[in-house]
Order: structure tokens, then C-alpha cells, then sequence
């Protein structure tokens, strides 16, 4: 039985429980997605040509990005999009041994997650990522530069984070539920507990399609490329970082 974004069924005693997400949701999103996007690319295909030239990337280089944290960045789309293929592929219909691959990709996002989490607190600028009054205003005036992160990638981080702890937290709830290597099938959680993880974990699961699909759609963009680069790389040029931000308030080192 489905009601809006919900599943439910009937357990051994006749009552309404619910059993996870509408996996409807998964093709509103899909397209949802696909149109915002798209409306997007017009619109900034219209003001290209009132935009100034994109900065060279020629010159002198300054540090955008440890080789530790491109690891880290890099490890995580895998492992998300190794999620989202392998929670994805039995609800459209490929016939494959998902079970497995699934969970292993999901002690490896919680591993690096878990990492990233320490490393940002006692190695990091973590006041570098919160949002300010100040940041909700770059959007609307171009005067206003960004110090490292833009609001636009605060939001985002943000939004991942967010999302990606409540697909790990649901996972793990799911994953001693199993059959593993580690333990046997323990069904220790009541039915109706169940399935509020069910719908949470699939809530988050759709939450993850969207902001993956708009992270790489961003992350190809022509004035925004240079910051793909530079998770690559490690770098971006000088002129780069003048342009795209207040260097009172971002100073980084010369990269090697």
C-alpha cells in the first residue's frame, strides 16, 4: 500500500506499518532535476555574453587543496555513487548482486566521512565552511567575494553532510540486520522500527541523487571548471583565486 511518499503493509497482526519510501519519488526527482538544471544552463547560456573574460590559469599557483583531502574527495564520490547505483539498480530493474557491493561502499563512506569529520575539527579551518549572515548576501551582490568556500559551496557541503549521515547512520541500523561476515541475521529491530529506517534511509538515498547530480552538473560548468581542476590538481592561479575571491580573507600558500 502506498500513501504519497510513503510504503506501508500489514505485519503478522494485521496493523499498518510502514515499509520504506515510494520509490515513485525516485523518477519526480529524477526529472525535477533534470528541469531545474536545464533551465539553469539557458539562463547562463543567455548572460554569457554580458560575463566578463574567465581568469587565466596561467602564472603563479596557490594551494586550494591538500593531496589528503582530494583523496578523501575522490573516495567519497565513489563510494556515493557506488550506493546510489547498486540502492538504485533493484528498484528500475537490473538484476544484480547489489547487496554486497552496497554495504561495503557504505563502510567505506562511513570510514572517510568519520575521518574528514576529525580531520576538519583539530587539522582544518572549520570556521572556513560555516555560513554567516554575511554569506547569504555573495548570491545577490557581486561586490561581495568569498573568503575559500563560496555559499554556494558551503550550502552544498552542508547539504551532503547532512544527508550522508543519515544514510550512514540508517545503513548501519539496517546493516546489523544481515547476514554478514562479521555476525548472522540478528532481526532484532521491531518491524515498525524498521521501516521508519527504511523511509528515512530512503528519503536521504533520493536527497543523495539530487545533490550528486547537481554537484557534477556544477562541477562541469565552464566558469566553475577551474575548482574541478583544482580537486585534481591542488591548485588554482593567482588571477584565479582574485577573481573569485577576497584574498583578505583567504590567504593560501604557493603551491609546489
Amino acid at each position: 500500500m502506498e500513501e504519497g511518499i510513503v510504503r506501508y503493509r500489514r505485519d503478522v497482526w494485521g496493523e499498518e506499518v510502514i515499509l520504506g519510501v515510494s520509490w515513485d519519488l525516485l523518477w519526480v526527482v529524477a526529472v525535477a532535476v533534470l528541469v531545474l538544471l536545464a533551465a539553469h544552463a539557458i539562463v547562463m547560456a543567455v548572460l554569457v555574453n554580458r560575463k566578463m573574460d574567465k581568469p587565466s590559469a596561467d602564472g603563479r599557483r596557490v594551494l586550494r587543496h591538500e593531496t589528503i583531502d582530494r583523496w578523501f574527495h575522490w573516495i567519497m564520490a565513489v563510494s556515493i555513487l557506488l550506493l546510489i547505483f547498486t540502492g538504485v539498480a533493484p528498484i528500475i530493474g537490473l538484476r544484480i548482486a547489489w547487496l554486497e557491493i552496497h554495504w561495503i561502499s557504505g563502510l567505506i563512506l562511513t570510514f572517510v566521512v568519520v575521518f574528514h569529520i576529525i580531520r576538519s575539527l583539530f587539522w582544518q579551518d572549520f570556521k572556513s565552511m560555516i555560513l554567516g549572515p554575511r554569506d547569504f548576501g555573495e548570491p545577490f551582490d557581486s561586490a561581495k567575494k568569498p573568503g575559500k568556500y563560496s555559499f554556494e559551496q558551503k550550502g552544498m557541503h552542508w547539504a551532503v553532510t547532512i544527508v550522508a549521515l543519515t544514510v550512514i547512520v540508517t545503513g548501519i541500523l539496517m546493516f546489523v540486520q544481515i547476514d554478514t561476515p562479521f555476525w548472522d541475521r540478528t532481526n532484532s529491530m521491531p518491524e515498525d522500527q524498521l521501516g521508519l529506517v527504511f523511509l528515512l534511509h530512503g528519503l536521504s538515498t533520493l536527497a543523495l541523487v539530487a545533490l550528486a547530480a547537481s554537484h557534477m552538473y556544477f562541477a562541469l560548468r565552464p566558469e566553475k571548471i577551474f575548482y574541478t581542476r583544482s580537486m585534481l590538481t591542488g591548485w588554482i592561479s593567482e588571477e584565479e583565486m582574485a577573481a573569485n575571491h577576497d584574498t583578505t580573507r583567504w590567504s593560501p600558500k604557493e603551491a609546489d
